[in-house]
This record gives C-alpha cells, structure tokens and sequence, in this order.
C-alpha cells in the first residue's frame, strides 16, 4: 500500500488556511498559473460556460481550446462544464463531453488527465485526479452520471463501454482510530485502477481501489469489483466473481 498526499484533495485546501479566498479559488481551479491565463480562465467559463445553443456551443469549441495544455480537432463540450486544472488535461480529435460533467486534474502530476481519440464523456459525469493520473483510451465511453475518481491512478483501455451510474475510485482511507474522524486519517491506495480493453461495464457498477479488469471482460450491473478479473470474464455479483469466460453467452448481465 502507498499513502495519499491529501493536499490536492479540496477539503483540505479550503481548511488550510490560505492567505486570501482568492488564492484559495485559484489553487482549485488553476493552480499555479500567471494572471492573465486566470483571468482567462474566468472570462471563457464564466460567460461562454453556461451559454445555450448553437452560439454556446460555437463559441466553445472556437475558443475553449486556449485553455487546455494540448487539444485536438473536432473538440465538443456541452454546457455548465467544470475544468479544473485545464493546463494538466490533454484532449486528442473528436472528443465529446457533455451537459454538467466535471473535468478536474488538480493532482495528476506531469502525466495529467488525457482523453484519447473519440472519447465520449456523457452527461452528468464526474472525473477527478485528486492524486494521481486519469487517462481514457480510443472510443472509450463515460456513461451519464458516472464518477471517476483517481487516488493511485486510472487507466481505462480502449473502447471500453461504460453504461449510467458507474463508480470506478481508486484510494481508501484507515479507520482503526476511534478517536480521529475518518477524514482526517491516512489515504492510501494499493495501486492504480486499471481497465482492459474491449470491456463492458454495465449500470452501476463499482471497481475499487487496486483493481485491474482485464481485456474484453464484462461486468454485470449493480456488481463491485473488489479483486482482479481476468481477460475475457464475465463477473457478476457483490462482490462480483467469475461466472464465465467468452465468448460463452452473455444476456442478461448488463445495463
């Protein structure tokens, strides 16, 4: 197991007692960058941010790009999008993200948040490096109201699909002291979460911490992944185990 640094994790910055709310707000939303690149920053996402239509999403893909440390072409984001840390999230050609999702890359140190060709993140999503790096391959897809949270790292392959309500977290905290709230005792993560290509998850699925899902695996909705899953299963269940291996049948266990 390795411990988290909790200082990029947002509670901790607001109760650490920067020397002004400003620089608190900057540190949350875009860390260490000069002036004139914040106040960029807040002109674009406060006016171009929540901007309806046609016009709103033309002036986004026209000038959203200015913000990110590397983007492609063909870029689309929808409305009321939350970036974070745009200069640490690199997005290649023909990336989508919708409506309200929430990009963050505040601790993904140098490798950064990267959306890979075609990557699709749906409505209502939550990604965050709060320690550690976030990276989504080719065609992969982040269904609606999915939650991505990177303690130890993510790796998600390429054209994995992912259905509504998934919760893939890497990280946990120690709770053995009574004395001490959880929030305040040691994060750790046994390693990153890192998900094979060609894989399905179905809806509501949850993958923990440490967790590797092998090439063209299926998991059934509702089921936690607790422990690795080999290529080609199919695992169902809480906590989710193999019940099968493709290309056997598989109704019956998606969202």
């Amino acid at each position: 197991m390795k411990e988290v640094d909790k200082q990029n994790i947002i509670r901790n910055k607001l109760a650490s007692g920067q020397r002004s709310a400003l620089r608190t707000y900057r540190d949350i939303t875009t860390g260490n960058v000069g002036g004139l690149r914040f106040l960029l920053y807040e002109t674009l996402t406060s006016f171009l941010g929540p901007l309806p239509g046609g016009a709103g999403f033309f002036l986004r893909k026209t000038f959203y790009p200015r913000l990110f440390r590397k983007i492609g072409k063909g870029f689309i984001i929808g409305r009321n999008v939350v970036i974070r840390h745009p200069d640490k999230i690199e997005v290649h050609d023909h990336v989508t993200i919708d409506d309200n999702c929430l990009i963050d890359a505040r601790g993904a140190g140098d490798d950064g948040v990267v959306l890979e060709d075609g990557v699709i993140i749906n409505r209502n999503c939550m990604i965050q490096a709060k320690n550690g790096p976030i990276r989504l391959g080719r065609r992969t897809s982040l269904g609606s109201n999915s939650v991505l949270v990177s303690l130890g790292g993510v790796t998600i392959g390429e054209a994995v699909l992912t259905a509504g309500g998934c919760y893939i977290s890497a990280g946990a905290y120690e709770f053995d002291r009574l004395d001490t709230p959880v929030m305040d005792q040691r994060a750790y993560t046994k390693g990153p979460i890192r998900i094979g290509a060609n894989s399905w998850l179905g809806t509501c699925a949850i993958v923990l911490d440490g967790v590797s899902i092998g090439i063209g695996a299926v998991v059934g909705a509702g089921s936690v992944v607790t422990k690795n899953l080999p290529d080609y299963s199919v695992a169902v269940g809480v906590p989710a185990h193999v019940v099968k291996t493709r290309p056997a049948t598989t109704e019956g266990v998606g969202g």
